[in-house]
């Protein structure tokens, strides 16, 4: 029976979300799938896409099939896939990474305006409230704020893009902390502006105004740009220096 375009579209939505959890607890390495039913009910698709997924899972190795005894999750795989960006080295390599991350995570915002579901836009919304409330009690927040740009990433559609911010939770959260060091802006008027930036691109992925979107991560990350170098985005970067 020929499958159609909403089915495969289905399909690949539950098998991203099913390969989401492969590995975590609740689907740990050798445990058993709950039944085809129970899939199909919490994912809210049939049977016949659910089971496009599995077949999917099963060609990559991810899930075995047992005769009689249903499907079960597959030892970890090597992460041969996983790209290393390598380390920040200078002042230049983090400005570089900066601007990498306006062309990445505009498109995210992007994406994620047009998307989002209202449980990606909840999760949005509360790690932009648990920022907040990290700098409101003194913590540094640099988890949170992370944690709300990889729930932009979750929230635009495409597993890529989700994966990408993964691989560059380190870079970030290295190229935050330079900028929080080197800022010339006051402690509090550079914590309020991030929270403003980080409010504004809610408010255009709630609205569902990809450009707006876009605009408001590109300004946020040229908002780390210009609060590290005190220039314009567009001006040029400083001398090479190393930063270890």
């Amino acid at each position: 029976m020929k499958t159609s375009l909403a089915d495969r579209l289905l399909s690949d939505k539950v098998y991203e979300d099913l390969l989401a959890l492969l590995g975590t607890d609740e689907f740990a390495a050798g445990s058993r799938l709950p039944g085809e039913n129970t899939l199909a009910g919490r994912f809210a698709v049939s049977r016949p896409v659910l089971r496009q997924a599995l077949a999917r899972l099963r060609a990559e190795g991810r899930i075995q099939s047992r005769k009689g005894s249903g499907h079960f999750v597959g030892a970890p795989r090597p992460q041969e896939s996983l790209v290393s960006f390598g380390r920040l080295s200078s002042i230049p390599d983090v400005r570089s990474f900066l601007e990498f991350r306006c062309s990445v995570e505009g498109e995210i915002a992007s994406r994620a305006a047009v998307h989002h579901t209202a449980d990606d836009l909840a999760r949005i919304r509360g790690r932009r409230v648990a920022f907040e409330q990290a700098l409101q009690s003194g913590a540094s927040g640099i988890d949170e704020d992370i944690d709300f740009h990889l729930a932009i990433a979750r929230a635009c559609g495409n597993r890529f893009f989700e994966m990408t911010m993964q691989a560059l939770v380190a870079q970030t959260r290295f190229s935050i902390e330079l900028v929080r060091s080197l800022s010339d802006s006051p402690t509090p008027q550079r914590y309020a502006e991030v929270c403003r930036e980080h409010a504004a691109i809610e408010a255009a992925i709630a609205s569902r105004d990809a450009q707006a979107a876009r605009d408001a991560m590109v300004a946020h990350l040229h908002g780390g740009i210009s609060r590290l170098f005190g220039l314009a985005p567009g001006a040029p970067p400083a001398p090479e220096q190393a930063v270890d």
